[in-house]
């Protein structure tokens, strides 16, 4: 059962939208408290526990509203809220702990607000949980999907991109090494380049001339999804600070590997599939541009 207020006051006012994802996620915090004082274990461990807590409540939140986008921030508010918790929680303060949380907290912050100005309010979902909502199996309950493939499938996706930031973050023995600084121009080139990318969209699609077109300029030139491959960067520098930090930490790998899987099998089709519905010289632009990596010959920004 859901309690659609989409087309009452939430739906049509941005402000008031935005009141029911702070208390949605305030509610989330507040599990995944509750659950991290009452559970004893290893630290990482209880964490994912406090993280799965978090998810179901903005699950149930996202129920009543009737609308799966109210999960869409938690990809981007979770990690920085979890790596604060590891980083206070393993004193004292080392050079690599400020360089992750630095970068974490610049990440959230912008990824976040790229969410929030592109957010129209619970009178908007995303075209891709619509989408699954009517092409669905019969027979195959709406809450399941929501739950399991739109919510808890992420959560699960950026913890494991979270397991190597846990030894930067409380390993504290290992001084700073070149490794280290590799992690940090790894993870800030990749918070330029997908915040680039996002800049040079939303200029393009905000110019009523280019309604229909497929953007050919900048990042996007060389790349059809430059945005997707800067998330991806990100995460492999994240694992290079965990390797910095706990050499014997290396299976972590397992985060930036699952990221490039989920971009590439997942996101990356479906992005495709809609803009060949939409816009038809995009099949020629998938014949010329790469879906991500761009080609080593030529590479030159425009735009």
């Amino acid at each position: 059962m859901t309690y659609r207020i989409g087309g009452n006051l939430a739906g049509s006012s941005r402000p008031a939208g935005f009141a029911v994802v702070t208390l949605a996620y305030l509610a989330a915090g507040l599990a995944a408290w509750a659950v991290a004082a009452a559970v004893h274990g290893p630290g990482l461990l209880v964490t994912l526990y406090a993280d799965v807590a978090a998810t179901i409540v903005v699950f149930v939140a996202s129920m009543l509203v009737a609308n799966a986008s109210l999960y869409d921030p938690y990809w981007s508010v979770a990690p920085a809220v979890i790596v604060i918790a590891w980083v206070v929680s393993a004193p004292p303060l080392t050079g690599r702990q400020i360089a992750v949380l630095l970068l974490v907290l610049a990440w959230s912050i912008r990824l976040t607000a790229n969410w929030a100005l592109s957010w129209r309010g619970l009178g908007h979902e995303d075209w891709r949980y619509v989408q699954l909502r009517e092409q669905r199996r019969p027979g195959v309950p709406w809450w399941l999907i929501n739950l399991g493939g739109i919510q808890m499938m992420p959560t699960l996706v950026v913890f494991a991109g979270l397991l190597a930031v846990w030894p930067a973050t409380t390993v504290t023995g290992r001084p700073w090494n070149l490794l280290d600084a590799a992690a940090v121009a790894v993870t800030t080139g990749a918070i330029l380049l997908e915040a680039t990318a996002d800049r040079q969209l939303h200029r393009f699609a905000g110019d009523p001339a280019n309604r229909g077109a497929v953007i050919d300029l900048g990042l996007w030139r060389h790349s059809r999804h430059p945005n997707y491959l800067g998330e991806i960067a990100f995460w492999w520098g994240m694992w290079l600070f965990g390797l910095a930090a706990a050499p014997d930490w290396w299976w972590t790998i397992v985060g930036p590997v699952t990221m490039v899987l989920l971009f590439t099998f997942v996101s990356v089709p479906m992005m495709d599939r809609r803009s060949l519905i939409r816009r038809p010289a995009y099949a020629e632009h998938m014949r010329r541009v790469p879906a991500l990596l761009p080609r080593p010959s030529g590479f030159r920004m425009r735009g």
